[in-house]
């Protein structure tokens, strides 16, 4: 991959009706005139938001199949980009419950689109917020994933992450250096206010990377009110370009040769005291 890569972050109100999304997503992009090799952040949910629990379960897809994972390759093909696909309900070997995963999906190459990674998310919203919601419990229906996933992107190394992951920064920790964090999400309306952008800001500075984070917004068939805010951060930890309250797309194209710079001049990892084996 080249020093210049097109960054993109989607945000999107979902509903219940993976068609309806899919169909939103795919002219949005189409209008968004993206160049070639883009790495695409879809939200969390992107396919199917705003219902009850029984929604979801019905959307339930495996490994390499489902009309949602079909419909995410031609999207990729189509528009020959680096897909992390926010997140879709996967079969699990527990009844009634599924992890949530990010699929990161390759369509670079030219006439075809192949699945590289999936990354399940790890930590699960159990908590109670001050919002027309209250409380939410995640592991009702979801599994915890337990592997960290950072992925080579034509030589960029990828971290992947959903939502509730980015306030446990020993995750991040972790995946040693990186190059781009994506993080697909639908951070509350009440959480988002107070965290978001402060949350975001702190792992670029942390890792010296960009942040790529794409959220759902607005208020949603079952009530839910989400955050927004997507947005494209600087390893110094900068808001390239943020939508705020509308859905939509965002897109920059940044520098990569900027992270050196950074690292160079301020070299954390070398002065770290508590350095991850993974840590290059």
């Amino acid at each position: 991959m080249s020093c210049k890569v097109n960054l993109v972050a989607v945000q999107m109100t979902s509903t219940p009706n993976p068609d309806e999304n899919l169909n939103w997503l795919e002219g949005e992009l189409r209008e968004a005139n993206l160049v070639s090799n883009s790495i695409v952040v879809l939200p969390e949910c992107f396919s199917c938001f705003g219902g009850g629990t029984s929604e979801q379960l019905k959307y339930i897809e495996h490994y390499d199949s489902g009309h949602i994972y079909a419909c995410l390759l031609n999207i990729a093909a189509e528009f020959k980009c680096h897909l992390f696909a926010g997140s879709v309900p996967l079969a699990s070997a527990t009844n009634n419950k599924f992890y949530a995963a990010c699929r990161y999906i390759d369509g670079s190459i030219k006439g075809e689109a192949k699945q590289r990674a999936i990354y399940n998310k790890m930590h699960l919203f159990d908590v109670s917020v001050g919002d027309n919601t209250g409380s939410y419990c995640e592991s009702d229906t979801t599994l915890a994933g337990e592997d960290i996933v950072v992925i080579d992107v034509d030589g960029l190394r990828v971290g992947v992450a959903i939502c509730y992951d980015i306030r446990f920064s020993a995750l991040f920790d972790a995946m040693g250096a990186i190059d781009v964090l994506v993080l697909p999400a639908a951070f509350t309306e009440v959480t988002g206010k107070a965290h978001w952008e402060v949350l975001l800001r702190a792992r670029a500075i942390e890792k010296q990377c960009f942040v790529v984070a794409a959220g759902q917004v607005g208020r949603h068939c079952n009530g839910r009110e989400t955050f927004g805010h997507s947005m494209i951060v600087s390893p110094w930890g900068e808001i390239l370009v943020q939508q705020t309250h509308a859905v939509g797309v965002v897109q920059k194209q940044v520098d990569m040769q900027s992270i050196a710079s950074i690292r160079a001049s301020m070299p954390v990892y070398q002065h770290a005291k508590f350095r991850s084996d993974f840590v290059k």
